[in-house]
């Protein structure tokens, strides 16, 4: 048994109870054989075998007993991956270092994702790990700013070199080709000799093929030898090693005399010239399915004009610090999120949330960075700067989610590690068949449709080429024609391209397995109050119990107060509280000139209301539970209640010394969108529920309002009990959205099979939502349901091609139908026709469902 001693920061321990539940949790698992927990230094001693618990089930024992154990994310570059085998080389690299959680390696964006314990693992141990694999890390100075330049600047590197050595293999294949022309298409043919030297013509083509051998091959040796010696795996490298050489090597045979055959020297250097054209034209698309995250970077201001005692100065963004004032004039673009402070204008922010209409601000009016001013002037005081600015965050989780690959994947990664194998050894058998068995084979493919179509097959039936030298063909045709990049792209490039396409119409996912998750949604939950309605309540009835008191609203002796005194007295109670409910009550008595007092003793009661001492008397402003809970009868006011609750109205309940004065009511303009999302999503047969703390009748109403079944609606429930709620409906099997404000929903959100919270544009880092919308519209869930289905679609059009392409060209090269500088051909075509499938996905918008031909029509 192999021991690793793991060391834990871990945050949120308060007291020795604290340290003994995280040690018990932890000794709790198997593998583990001592843990020891430390109170004063927070941090945790855990000795185990990693052959029997990951380190990941640490810290999730961690997480599971109440606690956090600290952890660091790090995106790393990579580069000279060629397939899904080398992702899974470097996958497997990093997790073998003591202290890594997790790694995922993405092809298709050459990028690590590593989740690691910073108290034992730098970020030296990470590039290390990548050279053990025998591939380049992109190191950064100092790994914050400057990533993002350093893999832009490595991409546009390796695209010039491609195009380099692709110039170069073009300049010695092209006379190669007119040699080959030459010989097939004119009656004379080329001379026997190189004319004035005298040698055989088969030493100019090795002359002409070797550079190309030396130079464009060099990495493909250099790379198969990794493959197979240090990672002990094959990948696409060896295959086209392996047929470019076999072409290479057997015709330096012949033209020595050990052989007797015709020369591939052509073949084996087209083979290569056609490879590293797909790897250019791989490399360019790469760089074309980020482009969206640059141009997204790119929006952003590079300076800010910063107030300082009235005057004016220009500073770089990196200057501007939290609190600072900027002044902000018509068509500039806001530097940083913050909040205006002086000044009207509208604001487009459709970089962020993808609405075309301009934002009206005014003071008091939150703002987000890179949107652009569009009339008057204004004064910002920036809230949220660098790395915690609204784009940022936005551009860290599209990468989050490009990096955390949807689970189909899966698929193609067992599939990718074992079929460079099978390729090769389908290649020795059929180049054994052909050696052993010319004759029988030959006249089954004689009978094919496809018979002839290319050279080589009639040649061998009619004798006038080698059964050795025909085998040799089928060997290498056969490596090459197969390609695992194809298969290794097909679900990364789309992912990117989903993700971005989110981006830009506000939707954010958190992974791509969330992407994946998102289209099986079958039962959609929706908060009510700021999800459904806008969330900005206003007073709009004050009632008072029995005959009215004087209008100062004071109580006199036995005698009942009038609605601005049960204004003031619930205004003074709900002051202190941050719920919606509660400020349209203070701002409805502000709004009538009612001077109320100061509280003591503010108690929020969750779900119920709150509870105050206002001027030596008790008051209640809630529940009929609150009240009755107090001994107070609610009933007077019941058929009170039952009108403004049938109208939609939240109706609260003022007690005053004991004693029922009245009602307040606060009512919540429904969204204009809501009922089409409703209607939307019922129309995709997915079920529409309702869950809110408020009351039966008013929560009836605003389904009603909306489309939504009454029988899918639940009222009354309270924060904790919404995690509930949800996980009743996922009880028979359904798989369940919750859609909320990703705050007080939180629990839910969690619960939920996919959280989705409504975001205002500047805090879009809601750690508890798998999805993010940036706007607070329910229509975007519907957006969100068919970018998942659209994404799906375009992985698996993505895996059919791939596939199915593999399916079709390995039998044809296997029975002698495919020359290999043709299979080598279509090999890289494979490869850059699935990135040309993933890009064409670009254009799409998702306001309506995706149709494969779209993009063809025009339409968006």
């Amino acid at each position: 048994m192999s021991v690793r001693t793991a060391h834990l920061d871990i945050r949120g321990m308060s007291c020795a109870n604290c340290s003994q539940t995280v040690g018990d949790s932890l000794e709790a698992l198997d593998g583990v054989t001592a843990a020891t927990v430390n109170y004063a230094t927070d941090e945790a001693s855990v000795e185990y075998d990693p052959e029997v618990v990951s380190l990941a089930a640490l810290y999730d024992a961690v997480a599971d007993a109440g606690y956090e154990a600290i952890s660091e994310h790090r995106t790393v570059g990579i580069s000279g991956m060629t397939c899904a085998n080398c992702a899974d080389a470097n996958r497997t690299s990093l997790e073998s270092v003591p202290g890594v959680i997790d790694a995922e390696v993405n092809y298709a964006t050459d990028e690590a994702s590593v989740t690691y314990n910073p108290a034992e693992v730098t970020l030296d141990d990470l590039y290390r790990a990548i050279e053990d694999a025998g591939y380049d890390p992109i190191r950064e100075a100092d790994g914050s700013a400057g990533d993002d330049d350093a893999r832009d600047v490595a991409r546009r590197d390796e695209i010039r070199r491609q195009r380099r050595l692709l110039l170069f293999g073009v300049g010695f294949s092209v006379p190669l080709l007119a040699m080959l022309a030459v010989e097939l298409f004119t009656a004379s043919g080329l001379p026997e000799t190189i004319p004035g030297l005298g040698l055989p013509m088969g030493w100019l083509a090795f002359a002409l093929a070797t550079p190309v051998q030396v130079v464009l091959g060099r990495e493909f040796y250099e790379n198969s030898y990794t493959a197979l010696v240090k990672n002990r795996r094959a990948n696409m490298d060896v295959l086209i090693a392996m047929g470019s050489s076999t072409a290479y090597l057997y015709s330096v045979l012949v033209l020595l005399g050990v052989l007797a055959g015709s020369l591939y020297f052509d073949t084996a250097a087209l083979i290569l010239v056609f490879i590293t054209l797909g790897n250019y034209l791989e490399a360019r698309s790469k760089g074309n399915t980020s482009e969206a995250l640059r141009t997204l970077l790119e929006l952003e201001a590079e300076t800010a004009t910063l107030l300082e005692d009235g005057e004016e100065r220009e500073v770089p963004l990196d200057d501007v610090q939290v609190g600072d004032r900027m002044k902000v004039r018509p068509g500039e673009k806001i530097p940083t999120d913050g909040v205006v402070v002086d000044g009207d204008s509208a604001v487009d922010e459709s970089m962020v949330t993808g609405e075309s209409v301009p934002v009206s601000k005014a003071p008091g009016d939150d703002v987000v960075g890179s949107t652009v001013n569009q009339n008057g002037v204004l004064v910002v005081e920036a809230t949220k700067v660098g790395s915690e600015t609204a784009i940022q965050q936005i551009v860290s989780l599209v990468k989050e989610a490009q990096g955390r690959q949807p689970a189909i994947q899966k698929l193609a990664d067992r599939i990718s590690a074992y079929f460079v194998p099978a390729v090769i050894a389908n290649a020795l058998f059929w180049g054994a068949v052909w050696f052993f068995f010319p004759e029988a084979l030959a006249g089954f493919v004689q009978s094919l449709p496809v018979w002839g179509l290319v050279a080589g097959g009639p040649a061998v039936a009619g004798g006038s080429i080698s059964t050795f030298e025909f085998a040799v063909v089928v060997f290498a045709s056969a490596v090459l024609i197969a390609c695992p990049c194809a298969l290794g792209l097909a679900t990364p490039a789309a992912t990117m391209v989903g993700t971005a396409i989110g981006a830009r119409n506000g939707v954010l996912f958190k992974g791509g397995d969330i992407l994946e998750r998102v289209k099986d949604v079958e039962s959609v939950v929706f908060d009510k109050t700021g999800t459904l309605t806008k969330g900005e309540m206003t007073l709009t009835d004050v009632v008072a119990v029995g005959p009215a008191a004087d209008g100062a609203g004071v109580v006199t002796g036995d005698e009942a107060l009038g609605e601005a005194g049960v204004l003031r007295y619930a205004a003074a109670a709900e002051r202190d509280s941050e719920h919606p409910l509660a400020r349209a009550i203070v701002a409805g008595a502000e709004a009538r000139d009612i001077d109320f007092p100061e509280a003591d003793d503010f108690e929020n009661v969750p779900g119920h209301g709150v509870r105050a001492t206002v001027e030596g008397k008790t008051v209640l402003v809630g529940t009929r539970d609150l009240l009755s809970d107090d001994g107070i009868d609610p009933s007077p006011v019941e058929d009170t209640l039952q009108s403004l609750e049938s109208d939609g109205k939240t109706a609260m309940l003022v007690a005053v010394g004991g004693e029922l004065v009245g009602v307040v009511a606060d009512a919540d303009e429904i969204k204009p969108s809501a009922a089409d999302a409703v209607a939307a999503l019922q129309s995709r047969g997915v079920s529409v529920h309702m869950i809110t703390g408020d009351n039966e009748r008013t929560a009836r109403a605003v389904a009603e309002a909306v489309g939504i079944d009454p029988d899918n609606v639940r009222a009354e429930v309270l924060p904790e009990d919404k995690a509930d709620a949800v996980e009743s409906l996922q009880a028979d099997g359904k798989r369940v959205m919750m859609v909320g404000d990703g705050v007080n929903d939180a629990p839910a959100l969690a619960t939920a099979f996919v959280g989705t919270a409504l975001g205002s544009g500047t805090d879009v880092a809601i750690e508890a939502a798998d999805v993010t919308l940036m706007r607070d519209d329910p229509l975007d869930v519907v957006k969100a349901i068919r970018i998942s289905e659209a994404t799906l679609t375009k992985i698996k059009q993505n895996l059919f091609w791939a596939l199915g392409y593999n399916t079709a060209m390995i039998p044809l090269a296997s029975l002698g139908l495919l020359q290999p500088v043709f299979a080598a051909a279509a090999m890289a075509f494979s490869s850059v026709s699935v990135l040309a499938n993933s890009l064409a996905f670009r254009g799409y918008v998702p306001d309506h469902d995706y149709r494969l031909f779209d993009f063809l029509r025009g339409e968006r």
